[in-house]
């Protein structure tokens, strides 16, 4: 019998993260679209949209944490989509492994930040 790479028995390589990836967006999309619905009930149910209502809604422990939460799924979402960009259009190894490291520290720096604007005192 011949090796091809063609039909059910091809090598498939650098594509077992696809079923993950594509999940995780779904995932992270799902907790931004209720984190959206949560502050649409906050805004319609409140009674002044002033800055001492907003401050309000970010003194409960909850909504900080959810907000974070949401926040850690924006930047995964942002990953895994930028990253795709990379592997897609730069073909230099170098210079994609150089973009997915500069990618990932903004991410995380961002994440840092989140942090501490919700829990600074």
């Amino acid at each position: 019998m011949a090796k091809d790479n063609i039909g059910p028995h091809r090598l498939v390589v650098g594509a077992h993260y696809g079923l993950r990836d594509w999940l995780a967006q779904r995932v992270t999309a799902i907790v931004m679209a209720v984190y959206t619905l949560v502050l649409l009930v906050a805004f319609l149910g409140a009674s002044e949209i002033s800055y001492e209502g907003w401050a309000g809604l970010f003194a409960h422990q909850w909504f900080k944490l959810l907000t974070f939460v949401t926040l850690l799924s924006l930047f995964y979402h942002a990953w895994v989509g930028v990253r795709d960009i990379w592997m897609d259009y730069i073909k230099p190894v170098s210079v994609r492994l150089a973009l997915q490291v500069l990618t990932i520290l903004w991410l995380l720096a961002c994440a840092g930040w989140s942090a501490q604007i919700l829990w600074r005192a």
